[in-house]
């Protein structure tokens, strides 16, 4: 089974479907969604009637820092992500909010753990940028494998017996085996804002019968998705670095 992974979608209506296309490409069978279905994008209501419709048909889908602001005003967020959670607020319909607000924190399926932030903590959002963020994560989960977000730059973290965490950059569209005998903890980039220099949308496809993860990149029109950020009166900045990858 091929299992396409996303996350940090961000109501980025053009980079999602530009993912979603691609990975019935590459044959995925199975879709999993970590979480920031909205935020900072200009169609978080396309975007989450999108989402329920995949989990409608199957797919998993965990909670987001920004998808719980939608329903806790006392989420913590930065001036521009609140203007645009605010904006997001109105936006959505209320069947759009009370999908986001059901949403679970993690979902555990066989060895694998799917988390917004990461697992010691979930609601807490911690970003996982080190070694020690990620050990501590890998050793609160059960599972061999964690999956996870909101760092919206792809990295790979894998420890052995001995505890040692290793992280590496993984390169767009080469398979890595995912050793048995190790535990993993795989940050996925961002589908709809990804800052990591490259504009392209980010996602991952996990081959379970290889045990093996691909990331991928998407090109999407990206003018398009900030010009409709700027045509929602948005903050501009969050149409500019669409542009920039960062």
């Amino acid at each position: 089974m091929r299992i396409a992974l996303f996350a940090d979608i961000h109501a980025n209506r053009q980079a999602f479907e530009a993912c979603l296309k691609q990975a019935r490409d590459l044959q995925a069978t199975r879709i999993v969604l970590l979480g920031d279905y909205v935020g900072y994008g200009a169609d978080p209501e396309w975007t989450v009637a999108t989402v329920m419709d995949l989990v409608g048909n199957g797919a998993l889908a965990v909670r987001g820092n920004h998808d719980n602001a939608v329903s806790d005003p006392g989420e913590n967020l930065n001036v521009e992500a609140r203007i645009a959670i605010e904006w997001t607020c109105n936006a959505l319909g209320l069947r759009e909010r009370e999908f986001l607000a059901q949403l679970p924190f993690t979902l555990t399926e066989e060895e694998r753990l799917y988390v917004h932030a990461e697992a010691s903590s979930p609601p807490r959002w911690r970003y996982v940028l080190t070694d020690v963020d990620a050990a501590r994560s890998m050793n609160a989960a059960s599972a061999r494998l964690t999956f996870c977000g909101h760092v919206h730059r792809p990295q790979l973290y894998t420890s052995v017996a001995s505890g040692k965490v290793t992280a590496f950059t993984p390169v767009s569209g080469t398979a890595i085996p995912l050793l048995a005998g190790r535990r993993w903890l795989a940050v996925l980039g961002s589908v709809g804002q990804p800052r990591d220099g490259d504009p392209a949308a980010c996602f991952a496809v996990y081959d379970t019968e290889r045990c093996a993860l691909t990331y991928h990149r998407a090109p999407y029109d990206v003018e398009e998705a900030a010009a409709r950020i700027r045509g929602k009166g948005l903050p501009v900045w969050l149409a500019d670095r669409l542009l920039l990858g960062i």
